[in-house]
């Protein structure tokens, strides 16, 4: 057995989500095991160098966490030729630009959703990518999340029968800043700086439903800035203007229905921060980020709307769980872990810059639905 390594540029860690999910969950822990393990029994260890523009909140997080190199400089970084990988968790409005810098370097890419703010820079991106020839993916995470690895687990079990529709519900309170401080950061209430429900969270629901439940084939979304001001990292109160819900249909391959909505605007009360609700004629399921819960069609219970007496049947109790078949990782981990053995090893990698497209392509169909008050197609998508 041999050890492998692989020089990783990582640019935008120092954020909630690239620290804590990318490089401490994932690339950190990965090294703390000892790397990434080949099919043929060698090992691949990865060997980051963290970019940020802060120098000192940047050679903190590095030495917190054993890593050994770090700079301000992504240039100099991006002309090292031993480290062949690019990856980025920076905002939505730089990736593009930093994705084609990095592909013109000659590195393989990987990078959080949404690839761009608009379709024709995600699709550029995708086609400078396969012009040079390097391998690219783009982070997928829930479709790793327990949850839903059992739910596909359902579906491809046939346990459904006809699938018929979905429901999601994804969301909870964002605090407005004022009278408590607030857990997202105050970018994601302003559109001129790439904020908005719609751009950060459809092209989740595209991977998701395209994936698990069928190809999206239009879409009918309904978006609301329901919250007008808020207050922003110093306490000062600001103008919102990004949407913070929105409500969509999507018609999907062999007539399933599925509607998602998404708000930092509720307060939660059911299983998780997002559950889906699959009904099917053999069956029915309701996952959530990590459990799923079974009603087959023989265990059905037999409501009789009357309002004029209070209702006896249990409609919780009748819901069998999904067994832990298995032991589910971090979603996150997962996935670099196949981008890993996809660079090295050449195994398939099917969550490429494409991908990544079809999500902003989904946004931008539901963004003119609401815009135009109708239903859109949603065409195939081809480079």
């Amino acid at each position: 057995m041999t050890t492998r390594r692989l020089g990783i540029v990582m640019h935008g860690v120092t954020g909630r989500m690239g620290m804590n999910q990318h490089l401490i969950r994932s690339i950190v822990a990965i090294r703390r095991d000892g790397g990434v393990a080949l099919t043929n029994g060698d090992r691949v260890m990865p060997d980051p160098i963290l970019v940020g523009r802060n120098e000192g909140k940047i050679e903190a997080l590095a030495r917190a966490h054993g890593v050994e190199r770090w700079t301000t400089d992504l240039d100099a970084a991006l002309t090292n030729p031993e480290d062949t990988v690019f990856f980025d968790a920076a905002t939505t409005e730089m990736r593009p630009k930093l994705l084609a810098k990095a592909i013109d370097a000659g590195k393989h890419v990987y990078c959080e959703k949404p690839v761009a703010t608009n379709l024709d820079e995600a699709l550029g991106i995708a086609r400078q990518a396969k012009a040079a020839g390097i391998k690219h993916g783009v982070v997928q995470d829930k479709l790793f999340l327990p949850g839903l690895v059992k739910l596909k687990m359902l579906v491809d079990a046939g346990f459904f029968g006809r699938m018929l529709s979905v429901r999601g519900e994804f969301g909870y309170w964002v605090f407005e800043g004022d009278l408590q401080p607030i857990q997202r950061p105050s970018w994601n209430y302003r559109a001129e700086e790439g904020g908005g429900i719609i751009l950060d969270m459809i092209c989740h629901w595209r991977y998701v439903l395209d994936n698990i439940f069928g190809q999206v084939r239009s879409v009918s979304c309904l978006g609301a800035t329901h919250i007008p001001e808020r207050w922003d990292e110093t306490g000062k109160k600001y103008k919102a203007t990004a949407d913070d819900a929105a409500y969509a249909t999507f018609e999907l391959d062999g007539g399933v229905v599925a509607q998602v909505n998404s708000s930092w605007t509720t307060r939660v009360r059911r299983d998780d921060l997002v559950t889906f609700h699959v009904d099917g004629t053999h069956g029915s399921a309701v996952a959530g980020l990590t459990d799923v819960v079974t009603q087959s069609r023989v265990n059905t219970p037999r409501p009789v709307w009357n309002p004029d007496a209070k209702q006896t049947i249990d409609f919780f109790g009748g819901w069998q769980p999904v067994p832990e078949y298995r032991a589910f990782g971090n979603g996150f981990r997962h996935q670099w872990e196949a981008f890993i053995r996809h660079v090295v090893s050449d195994e398939p990698f099917k969550w490429d810059l494409v991908e990544g497209a079809k999500g902003v392509q989904l946004v931008e169909c539901a963004l003119k639905s609401w815009k135009e008050r109708r239903w859109i197609d949603v065409p195939a998508l081809a480079l």
